[in-house]
């Protein structure tokens, strides 16, 4: 059986006994809890992987996109599709029409307009919607005293049918590992204020759902939150070891360079660059992380630079690496390391077991011209 190290360089590994612990860990931490759990597909954007979650028991799926959307629909028989955005513009909002045809669709707002632009072309078909309720993030979402206010501008639509409420604390990781159970409990609390609120004005608020892979095993502790959607949990990275969320033998996904020069003492060069694995030295304003990933098995090397192929590592204590030498790296974020690749090369015990398409990323409908 071929092994990684016989790859060339760079490559894109995923371990599958790490991926498949992951996996299985958060779905049982979710089902103990009695929480549904959603995966954001964003981070693997792999019908595969979907369907590992799937069959482990996940209920349904969030995306980013439409595109993701329809592809998850298409290739992994997901029924139940949840956007995190709102959507508007007659080609999204037709394309989100179609998709409601084939699974159980819910929408997601934060004003009125998209939805009064989607009502207009629903004619007598109804679809599902979530009220985005900004936790701290301050990105999408209403404060939960302008929930009601929002509900109600939202009744005037018959074809719209509100199911329940959504946020995601991003937040999270412009902060420490200090902070992480701070903002959790602002999660629930806001949560738990609008569901409060809403329940008040009276609506049947089927679900609350929140999600954050930091966030995620304290916050399905409340009885309050009954749906989560986590993504980043599949393979972890650098940015979650550095909040607690992970250990470095949890990151399952790992790119895979060889040292190509050792311009001086303290300097190696590697043949992967931003363009494998990003520039994210930690999301939403702050730098949680010491260099661009993680180097396994080599504590006294940081990458201190990367161009668009090659990365800057220096020697910080003795290192016996050398030119020719191949080495893994953990990502700082693995979402935006594994949307650089078609395709992921599974191992086990490094051996290569099989690949796994990266098949549902952005931008997979052929635009045509006529």
């Amino acid at each position: 059986m071929k092994k990684i190290s016989s790859l060339t360089t760079p490559s894109f590994l995923v371990n599958l006994d790490t991926l498949e612990k992951n996996i299985a860990k958060y779905q049982t931490l979710a089902d103990k809890n009695c929480v549904e759990l959603f995966p954001m597909l964003k981070t693997h954007k792999s019908s595969e992987i979907t369907k590992m979650q799937i069959e482990a028991g996940a209920k349904g799926v969030l995306v980013g996109t439409l595109d993701e959307a329809e592809a998850v629909v298409k290739k992994s028989g997901v029924k139940k599709v949840m956007l995190a955005y709102p959507v508007i513009g007659d080609s999204n909002l037709e394309r989100v029409i179609e998709l409601n045809k084939c699974c159980e669709l819910f929408v997601a707002f934060d004003n009125e307009i998209p939805a009064a632009e989607l009502a207009k072309k629903l004619n007598n078909t109804k679809i599902n919607y979530q009220i985005i309720i900004n936790s701290g993030l301050n990105r999408f979402g209403v404060t939960p005293e302008n929930a009601v206010s929002l509900l109600n501008s939202l009744n005037k639509y018959p074809n719209l049918v509100f199911k329940g409420i959504s946020t995601h604390t991003g937040q999270v990781y412009g902060f420490s590992k200090e902070h992480v159970k701070e903002i959790t409990e602002k999660e629930i609390t806001t949560m738990t204020l609008a569901k409060n609120l809403l329940i008040e004005a009276g609506a049947n608020v089927e679900f609350v759902a929140t999600g954050t892979t930091p966030t995620f095993e304290k916050a399905i502790e409340s009885d309050e939150i009954t749906v989560s959607r986590p993504g980043n949990y599949v393979f972890f990275d650098a940015i979650q070891v550095a909040l607690g969320a992970a250990k470095e033998e949890e990151c399952s996904l790992t790119v895979l360079a060889t040292v190509i020069s050792n311009p001086s003492e303290d300097l190696y060069i590697l043949d992967c660059g931003s363009k494998c694995l990003g520039l994210d030295q930690g999301a939403h304003g702050n730098s949680l992380t010491k260099g661009f990933g993680i180097i396994k098995n080599h504590p006294e090397l940081t990458i201190i630079g990367l161009s668009e192929e090659v990365a800057k590592v220096k020697k910080e204590g003795p290192s016996a690496l050398k030119i020719g030498d191949k080495i893994e790296i953990i990502p700082n974020h693995s979402c935006s390391a594994a949307n650089m690749t078609n395709y992921l090369i599974g191992h086990k015990n490094g051996s290569i077991e099989k690949i796994i398409e990266v098949d549902i990323r952005g931008n997979s409908r052929k635009l045509t011209l006529d």
